[in-house]
């Protein structure tokens, strides 16, 4: 427009000196596309009128319809974000909240699912949009922000949460993520990644209930790899699901109860028993009792011990 009006600007007069000029064309198609229109500067020829009302008017109407439609979507995207939002809170409870979706987030997720979780009761935050894609293409509920705020926190319900875990880039961000977590959930389970080993103590007091250190179990698992290959081997085999072996906590079977656990068909390497962890071999635990937990090496695709046959709820 401002083109247009500087062709032909001896078609314009304006009221200050009578003579349009460049920046007087640029005043001009500001104030006529967002309809200000102060009078000041006017088309007095023909040609100059017939090409504001063929021409003008149309760039005019455009702009209006650009302003009110994008004005429009943005709140009917907010809106139904909002509505999306409500829905959802109603219904989540009990759900697991994942802090970071990288590498480590990803593996815990995919952990997770293989486990039986459902993806409905994952929720991510995250500060990337790329990562919050992802997990929305995953069909998980994704929330972008930083979780050291407490509103996203808030957002994501981490007051109902039963279990929150973090996967930050940074062991201050992990730390900062599970004080906000603990005050706002004191009954969640926290467990947290960190880099360095000096920062785990750290973190069980800011309330994390267990602590991951990523470097340290790496460097473990090159050292054995190092000095015995099927040893690494066979580490790399248990922490990777879907084939192979896995390791798996299953109730103790009513059939099993009162039995030793080299009884029990699965190989069992410690014994939960009212929160403890107990070795295989400890004295304590030598005869299995009802209520207690397995941790058990078992093939990958082993049919889940609920849906076994037999599996009743005796067995339970």
């Amino acid at each position: 427009m401002v083109l247009i009006v500087v062709v032909d600007r001896d078609g314009y007069k304006d009221s200050y000196d009578g003579r349009v000029d460049l920046i007087d064309s640029i005043y001009y198609a500001t104030v006529t596309l967002t309809t200000t229109g102060y009078g000041d500067i006017t088309p007095v020829t023909p040609f100059a009128r017939l090409v504001n009302a063929f021409i003008v008017t149309p760039l005019r109407i455009a702009f209006l319809v650009v302003l009110v439609g994008t004005t429009l979507e943005v709140l009917a995207n907010e809106g139904r974000r909002i509505m999306r939002d409500t829905r959802w809170r109603k219904r989540m409870k009990d759900h697991t909240i994942v802090v970071g979706y990288g590498t480590k987030g990803r593996a815990a997720v995919q952990t997770l699912i293989s486990n039986g979780v459902k993806r409905d009761q994952i929720v991510v935050i995250d500060p990337r949009a790329t990562a919050i894609g992802d997990a929305g293409n995953d069909q998980m509920a994704a929330f972008h922000g930083d979780a050291t705020n407490r509103t996203v926190l808030r957002r994501a319900e981490v007051m109902t949460a039963r279990e929150v875990i973090v996967t930050t880039d940074r062991d201050d961000s992990a730390v900062l993520v599970t004080l906000a977590v603990r005050q706002l959930n004191p009954n969640a389970h926290v467990v947290v990644a960190v880099r360095e080993e000096d920062n785990v103590p750290l973190l069980r007091q800011s309330g994390a209930d267990a602590v991951v250190t990523s470097s340290e179990a790496v460097g473990r698992l090159l050292g054995l790899t190092s000095v015995s290959p099927n040893l690494g081997e066979v580490m790399e085999d248990l922490l990777t699901y879907g084939e192979g072996l896995e390791v798996a906590e299953r109730p103790v079977l009513g059939r099993e109860v009162g039995k030793p656990p080299s009884a029990v068909p699965d190989r069992v390497v410690s014994v939960v028993r009212d929160g403890k962890v107990h070795r295989y071999y400890d004295s304590n635990v030598s005869v299995l009792a009802a209520g207690d937990k397995l941790i058990v090496v078992r093939p990958a695709k082993e049919t889940p011990w609920a849906e076994r046959p037999g599996a009743d709820e005796d067995d339970e």
